[in-house]
């Protein structure tokens, strides 16, 4: 249950639990709490556990050069961090910072790792059944794994073959494509879930978590099938936050045992997973054993001809130029050229 809130107390007296409480009243994502929470207590730790009100520039700049020079982390991993502390010491503590020395790191270009068609289909088909479902969904829609298992039975519309995204990367809500050939398999997974939701009801485990303050707007609405996830996990748990003994979704670090295995069994020799099947790269950790289907997704549009601008929309990206960096991996290689060999 990695994406429900940690329960802070009504009046919070320490200092993360304040922190928490001034990230969560400023609208921010949970996952962007969560890279945050994680930097600023690196830094404190770093730091030999001294009071960020203690420190300043000096010792932001220590740590992150620390980061660039010792651990050889990312851009994109330093810039996170910085954000990270940026927050705490100007939005949190009222700190204005200057005169932050830093050893920028290297700016690291990767170009995703890409399935072939055939590749993708031959993972899921190695895939137990429930999660052949997931994967084709993240495949065929161009899904992140988080956002996939975050389905619910009532963001999948039939009668529009749309797909409904909610609170995606950024916060934001989307629509994409439903594959035609994923229809049935939906339509049989909604009834497993029905039928799942009955058995737990009868047990008194019939309540889903709801995000935000919806449980409070909707009381009724945690009990009704149109809020029950669409891939359930197998038990039902104590949410550790509330209390409640009830049924959450599979976790994502499941699904991407599962897609590794598969990967393996399909004897695949890229250094892939399931954001190539999701890429990650949030704060301190990166797994690229999470997305390989969305990668191929977007790249299978390119290839038959679908503009930037529509792909830009399905896979959610704010800026245009993450979704160009598509067009370095189509199969005739660098800027389209043809070898002379094959001339």
């Amino acid at each position: 249950m990695d994406d429900i809130p940690v329960l802070i107390p009504v009046r919070p007296v320490k200092f993360i639990d304040r922190l928490r409480a001034y990230i969560r009243a400023e609208n921010l994502a949970y996952k962007t709490e969560k890279t945050y929470i994680q930097w600023i207590l690196q830094f404190i730790y770093f730091h030999n556990k001294r009071h960020p009100e203690e420190m300043g520039e000096i010792e932001i700049t220590e740590f992150l050069n620390h980061l660039v020079v010792v651990r050889n982390v990312s851009k994109n991993t330093q810039k996170t961090a910085l954000n990270s502390l940026v927050f705490l010491y100007k939005r949190f503590l009222k700190h204005e910072l200057v005169d932050l020395q830093i050893k920028q790191a290297k700016k690291q270009r990767r170009i995703p790792v890409v399935f072939s068609h055939q590749e993708a289909t031959n993972v899921i088909r190695r895939l137990p059944l429930k999660y052949c479902l997931i994967a084709s969904i993240m495949y065929g829609s161009g899904l992140r794994i988080s956002e996939c298992l975050r389905l619910r039975v009532m963001d999948i519309d039939f009668s529009m073959s749309v797909i409904l995204v909610r609170a995606g990367k950024g916060g934001k809500d989307r629509r994409t494509l439903l594959p035609q050939s994923q229809i049935d398999p939906l339509k049989k997974q909604i009834e497993y879930v029905k039928n799942l939701h009955q058995f737990d009801e009868a047990n008194g485990h019939g309540s889903v978590y709801l995000p935000h303050a919806l449980a409070k707007k909707y009381p009724n609405a945690a009990f009704q099938l149109a809020w029950k996830y669409l891939f359930p996990a197998d038990n039902v748990a104590t949410d550790p936050r509330s209390g409640i003994v009830r049924r959450h979704h599979i976790m994502d670090s499941t699904v991407q045992r599962q897609v590794k295995v598969a990967i393996r069994k399909s004897d695949i020799n890229k250094h892939s997973g399931s954001h190539t099947f999701a890429y990650k790269d949030v704060g301190m950790w990166r797994e690229q054993d999470a997305e390989a289907t969305r990668h191929s997704f977007a790249t299978r549009l390119l290839e038959s001809g679908y503009d930037i601008r529509t792909i830009q929309e399905l896979l959610g990206h704010a800026d245009v130029q993450t979704t160009e960096i598509y067009t370095h991996v189509l199969n005739r290689g660098g800027r389209g050229v043809i070898s002379p060999v094959d001339v």
